[in-house]
C-alpha cells in the first residue's frame, strides 16, 4: 500500500512511465536536511584532493602523459643503440639531392632512386633539399593543359621552377612544405629517429617561414641550437635529443632565418667541396668555404662535419664506381686526416643503394664508421 502523505509524481524515462514517491511537509524537510548534512559528512572526509585524483586528467594532460612515456622508452632504445655519445660523435647516411628522384615526381634526371619517405625508411638520416619560390603561371598552366597549375609557393627545384620540366623541375611540383611533412610523419611513426635536413636555399627568410609554419608537428621536433646552448655546452647526447622529442635538425646556406630554428650552415658546420669531378677522379678533401677549413677547432664546441661524395652529373654508374672501395678509401686517406682525425657526422651519396662488387655500401660504411667510437 502506497503511503498517502507520500504524493507521487510521473517521471518518463524512454517513453514508459515510472512513479517515485515525493516528501511533503515537515517530515520531508527533516528528511532533506539529514541528506544534506550526510552528503556534506562524506564529503568533507574523501577530501577535495581524493575527488580530484579519481577525475581522469584533461585531454592536453594525457596527451603530454604519452608522449613523455613515448619519449622515455625511445630514449632507452637510444641509450643502447648509441650509448652517451653526442651529436657530433656519431655518423649519419646523407642523401645529395633527396628530391630528385623518380618516385616523387617525373624527374628525366635523379640523384635517388627512391621517394623521400622511401630513403628515410631505407636508413637515410639527412637529406638535401633545394628550395625556390614559384610564381604562379597562368601560361604554364594554359600550354599545359591544366596539369601545371600549382599556386605560388616554396617548392622544391633544382634551378628556376619554370625553364625546363623535368630538369630544373618536375610535375607533379613538389612543394616544400609537403616534403618536410613527410619527414616530420616519419619521425612521429619512428620516436627515436633523429633527421637532419639541409637546405640550399634560394628563397627569402619570410617565405621559408611561411612554408615551415604548415608543417603539422614541426614545432614539437625542431631542435633549437640557441635552446640548447650548443655553442656553450656542445652538441647533446643522442638519448637527449630523443628523449626530449627534439629530433630534427634544419640548416640552410642562407644566414638570416636562426629565428624560425633554421641553422646557417656555415656557422654550425664544416663541409668538404661538393664534387668528386665529371670522371669521379678529384677524390682530394678539400673545405668547401676557404675561412672555414675541415680541421677548424673552437673552444667548448666542435661543428658537425659533413662530407660530400657525388659527381657533377648524377648516374647509377657512376654510383656503382664510387660508392663502395672508392668511398671507403677516401673516408680514411684524404676526409678523416684533413679534418684532424675525426670521421664525417654525414656522408652524402647519390643512389645510397648502389654500390660496387666490394660488399661495401654507403649504408656499411656508415655502421662501420658508428663501429669505430
Amino acid at each position: 500500500m502506497s503511503n498517502m502523505n507520500m504524493p507521487f509524481r510521473e517521471a518518463r524515462i524512454g517513453g514508459g512511465a515510472r512513479f517515485a514517491p515525493r516528501p511533503s511537509g515537515a517530515a520531508g524537510l527533516r528528511r532533506t536536511r539529514r541528506f544534506s548534512l550526510l552528503l556534506l559528512l562524506v564529503l568533507s572526509l574523501l577530501g577535495a584532493p581524493a575527488l580530484a585524483s579519481a577525475a581522469p586528467p584533461p585531454a592536453p594532460a594525457r596527451q603530454i602523459t604519452q608522449a613523455a612515456q613515448t619519449n622515455g622508452a625511445a630514449a632507452a632504445q637510444a641509450k643502447a643503440r648509441w650509448g652517451d655519445r653526442r651529436l657530433d660523435e656519431v655518423t649519419f647516411l646523407g642523401a645529395h639531392n633527396a628530391f630528385t628522384n623518380y618516385e616523387d615526381s617525373r624527374w628525366s634526371s635523379v640523384s635517388q632512386s627512391e621517394s623521400i619517405r622511401h630513403q628515410l625508411d631505407n636508413g637515410v638520416r639527412g637529406l638535401s633539399l633545394d628550395t625556390h619560390w614559384y610564381e604562379r603561371s597562368t601560361w604554364l598552366c594554359v600550354i599545359s593543359f591544366g596539369s601545371d597549375c600549382y599556386p605560388s609557393d616554396v617548392y622544391l627545384c633544382h634551378g628556376d621552377c619554370k625553364t625546363f620540366a623535368g630538369a630544373t623541375y618536375a610535375l607533379p611540383r613538389q612543394s616544400f612544405h609537403s616534403s618536410m611533412q613527410t619527414v616530420v610523419d616519419f619521425l612521429n611513426a619512428n620516436p627515436q629517429e633523429v633527421v637532419t635536413v639541409f637546405l640550399e636555399d634560394y628563397v627569402s627568410a619570410q617565405q621559408l617561414g611561411n612554408s615551415l609554419g604548415r608543417v603539422r608537428g614541426l614545432d614539437q621536433l625542431l631542435f633549437r641550437a640557441d635552446a640548447w646552448n650548443v655553442r656553450g655546452q656542445g652538441w647533446p647526447r643522442m638519448t637527449d635529443l630523443v628523449g626530449s622529442g627534439k629530433r630534427l635538425l634544419v640548416f640552410s646556406d642562407a644566414p638570416d632565418r636562426e629565428h624560425l630554428g633554421v641553422m646557417y650552415d656555415k656557422a654550425w658546420t664544416v663541409s668538404n667541396f661538393w664534387s668528386l669531378g665529371d670522371l669521379g677522379n678529384d677524390v682530394s678533401c678539400v673545405t668547401r668555404w676557404s675561412d672555414v677549413p675541415l680541421d677548424r677547432t673552437e673552444p667548448g664546441f666542435r661543428r658537425l662535419f659533413t662530407m660530400s661524395h657525388h659527381r657533377n652529373v648524377p648516374t647509377v654508374i657512376n654510383a656503382a664506381l664510387d660508392n663502395g672501395t672508392k668511398l671507403r678509401d677516401r673516408i680514411d686517406r684524404q676526409c678523416r686526416p684533413a679534418a684532424g682525425g675525426r670521421d664525417p657526422n654525414f656522408v652524402s651519396v647519390d643512389f645510397h643503394r648502389i654500390s660496387d662488387t666490394s660488399g661495401h655500401s654507403p649504408a656499411s660504411i656508415v655502421a662501420e664508421l658508428n663501429a669505430r667510437n
